[in-house]
């Protein structure tokens, strides 16, 4: 029987994000993005982006968050989310900074073999619990406008598009895509 847990990364996992990062990107980005871009996307280049992001995070309240599937023979890192609060990344275009209590997902990936196992729902449980405890009451995601896998996976949780958008220029390519946003007050609050 494998078991899932959530636990702050380590240095050590830099290089199992990185090449998560890179098979997600490869497989659910595929038709998105051109092939050479993919193709040319640097896992060592990636790995030492998220030892610095683990290791030296821009303050207390920027978190690394990874997915473990642990079964009776092996811990298999599957999944990561890495959030803080929102910063000039989280804004659409000419738009002026988001409040102080806003929070900012950046990353959230599970490898594809791993998907609907619960893995992302624990990562996203945990990231808000984190964002609740550094008293944030609101936060955003940005996600590609054809990324229905993410798109669906955070409507279930209850966030929905704030009407902003914007578009990535991934080598002469313009990559939609669409801001959602969550309160975070919890009832009775």
């Amino acid at each position: 029987m494998a078991l899932g847990f959530v636990r702050p990364a380590r240095p050590e996992d830099a290089s199992e994000i990185a090449r998560i990062q890179l098979s997600t990107w490869r497989t659910a980005y595929r038709r998105m993005f051109p092939p050479h871009v993919l193709a040319n996307l640097d896992e060592a280049y990636l790995a030492r982006g998220w030892t610095e992001a683990i290791t030296a995070p821009p303050s207390v309240r920027h978190r690394v968050l990874i997915a473990v599937e642990q079964s009776d023979t092996a811990k298999n890192v599957v999944g990561f989310a890495a959030a803080g609060p929102a910063d000039e990344q989280a804004l659409a275009p000419e738009e002026t900074p988001l409040p102080d209590d806003v929070a900012a997902v950046t990353d959230l990936l599970i490898e594809p073999r791993w998907a609907r196992r619960g893995h992302g729902s624990r990562l996203l449980a945990a990231v808000v619990d984190h964002w609740r405890d550094d008293k944030f009451r609101a936060a955003v995601a940005w996600a590609y406008e054809a990324d229905s896998a993410m798109l669906k996976f955070l409507g279930s949780t209850g966030w929905e598009p704030d009407g902003a958008g914007r578009a990535l220029d991934v080598d002469d390519l313009l990559v939609p895509q669409v801001r959602l946003h969550v309160s975070l007050d919890r009832d009775g609050e």
